[in-house]
């Protein structure tokens, strides 16, 4: 095998197989297997898409020792190729950002975002995909620090970049319940009791009248499930997951 060519495609389709079905075993062994691969070929870019996906992987098993290890190699990675301008370099640091947010690392996460914003705000087009899930990931970490008016900000910015484009409803509906808990930090569950509503609202309306019900939208109704029980609407959690439940085992 020659220097950088692993195809990015084969990886990535045989992981999707993985995760579809929830096989995260067999998804963490296929991608240290591609991992090895890219580092024994001196295929760089190989090696750091790889580890931009066991950095997602162990976030989301809770795995942060091998999380922040991950960051900390593919960080290193990027200075050693002098990559730091690019932007799928901003796209790890958003990466990046979000495992430290998600291991309670708020004050480590935040200037990686702003890092990935400014490479963002000179390479891309406004409305481009990918300002919705840097504002979305970003505002919550602002939460975190309590700097409430910024992170509201940036919830309003990425609806407005997601509502128009496919999978947006989806998107939408996440930025919708990450208020709805926003609004709750901010002001106390009674004072926050009618903005919660509306979002709780808006946000089942966007799940129950998307189109298109396949392993992503199960991930969505997954991960939107739990807010709708911490809010007391359980027969509604009970029936996103019962949705993913289908979608995962093909029913």
């Amino acid at each position: 095998m020659k220097n950088g060519s692993i195809s990015a495609e084969r990886v990535l389709s045989k992981l999707d197989e993985f995760l579809y079905k929830n096989d995260y075993s067999s998804a963490e062994r296929h991608l240290l297997y591609w991992l090895s691969e890219a580092r024994n070929n001196k295929d760089c870019k190989t090696e750091i898409l790889v580890r931009n996906e066991l950095m997602g992987l162990y976030r989301k098993l809770g795995k942060k020792e091998q999380a922040l290890d991950t960051v900390s190699a593919v960080l290193r990675k990027i200075e050693e190729m002098n990559l730091q301008n690019q932007v799928g370099s901003a796209t790890t640091y958003l990466n990046c950002a979000t495992v430290y947010k998600a291991f309670g690392m708020a004050d480590k996460a935040v200037p990686l975002f702003e890092k990935a914003r400014a490479i963002y705000d000179k390479e891309l087009a406004p409305n481009d995909d990918r300002f919705g899930g840097l504002y979305n990931n970003m505002a919550l970490a602002l939460m975190d620090l309590k700097r409430f008016k910024e992170a509201n900000e940036l919830y309003e910015k990425a609806i407005s970049v997601m509502k128009n484009k496919p999978n947006g409803a989806l998107e939408v509906a996440i930025t919708l319940l990450n208020m709805a808990n926003a609004a709750e930090y901010e002001f106390g569950l009674s004072e926050a009791d009618e903005k919660i509503s509306d979002c709780l609202k808006k946000a089942e309306e966007l799940l129950d009248n998307f189109p298109k019900k396949d392993g992503y939208y199960a991930f969505v109704c997954e991960k939107c499930a739990s807010v709708f029980g911490y809010y007391g609407h359980f027969f509604y959690e009970s029936e996103l997951k019962e949705r993913a439940r289908r979608i995962y085992e093909g029913n």
